[in-house]
């Protein structure tokens, strides 16, 4: 069986936690900051979890992480 290769895209954007999530980063954090209140920056910050029904899908492409 050979080696399985690792999506580098999705590698980059999403990272596994002890408990098996998949960890992501918000979207809306980028450009465009003085529009948004602080409080909204603040929470953006925060990492978000992937939802569980791209948890077959992510974990297919990494097979590894």
């Amino acid at each position: 069986m050979p080696k399985l290769k690792t999506k580098r895209g999705a590698a980059k954007r999403f990272s596994k936690t002890g408990s098996g999530k998949f960890k992501r980063k918000k979207a809306y954090r980028s450009h465009i900051l003085s529009s948004k209140d602080r409080k909204r920056k603040r929470r953006l910050r925060k990492p978000g979890f992937a939802d569980k029904t791209n948890h077959k899908s992510l974990q297919r492409q990494m097979p590894y992480a």
